[in-house]
């Protein structure tokens, strides 16, 4: 019985990276010229969000979406989640229709294909480099001025499978402050049980996902970094055990 399983993660994943990779080669004209201007960049936005949709229910995921608020139409916002599962960055493309842009770790840009775009549209940063984090917040910046929003997973990399939820890093709700934007807390409930890293592991089914009330950052400062950043990991980590 063993033996069928390992047969069928295996051919999982390699289903995965097919979905990863075929819209990207069928729409790739589209994709290139979306991201030839950064004014573009919404156009692309729209372009990645029906491409994770494509994986996702190709996957046999069915994502179920709670929402306490609804973020509006030309504002900008620090979307935050947990992070366990190479879907998240699917998931919460279709969870969020307010166009953001991820910040995240530049060893993804190696992947073939998804590399390409990756390093093209996302902040990409460089965590063993204090140059390269000052270099996030000069984009982010630019980016927020664009009218876009920003998607950090505070985690940082990605934890031991056996923690429920790490220790959030100060970063984005740092920059969230210094541009006094609404932190967005999201939990994803099952992404780590139907995807995770673990090659061996996962499965189609049910991705639940709840995008929590806002924290406001007006009137903040930096003072208040480490005060927001426990308010906003005490919410998600409430949700988690409460999903189980």
């Amino acid at each position: 019985m063993m033996v069928f399983k390992y047969i069928f993660w295996v051919l999982y994943r390699i289903w995965f990276y097919i979905l990863v990779a075929l819209p990207i080669l069928i729409l790739f004209p589209l994709l290139l010229i979306s991201i030839l201007k950064e004014s573009w960049y919404p156009h692309f936005f729209k372009l990645a969000r029906g491409w994770a949709k494509f994986i996702l229910i190709g996957m046999g995921f069915r994502y179920n979406i709670e929402r306490e608020q609804i973020p509006e139409q030309g504002k900008s916002y620090m979307f935050i989640a947990n992070h366990t599962s190479m879907a998240d960055i699917m998931l919460m493309l279709v969870v969020v229709k307010n166009p953001f842009v991820f910040v995240g770790k530049k060893e993804l840009a190696k992947i073939p294909l998804f590399g390409f775009f990756y390093k093209r549209t996302c902040i990409l940063v460089d965590r063993s480099s204090p140059e390269s984090r000052r270099a996030v917040f000069l984009r982010a910046q630019k980016r927020l001025k664009q009218g876009l929003s920003i998607c950090i997973f505070p985690e940082g990399g990605v934890p031991d499978e056996s923690v429920l939820l790490d220790e959030f890093k100060d970063g984005a709700f740092r920059l969230a402050i210094n541009h006094q934007i609404p932190i967005v807390p999201l939990t994803f409930a099952d992404n780590k049980k139907r995807f995770s890293y673990t090659f061996f592991s996962g499965g189609p089914g049910k991705m639940r996902a709840k995008i929590h009330k806002f924290l406001s950052t007006k009137g903040l400062t930096t003072h208040d970094t480490r005060s927001i950043n426990e308010s906003s990991r005490a919410i998600i980590m409430k949700q988690l055990k409460a999903f189980e």
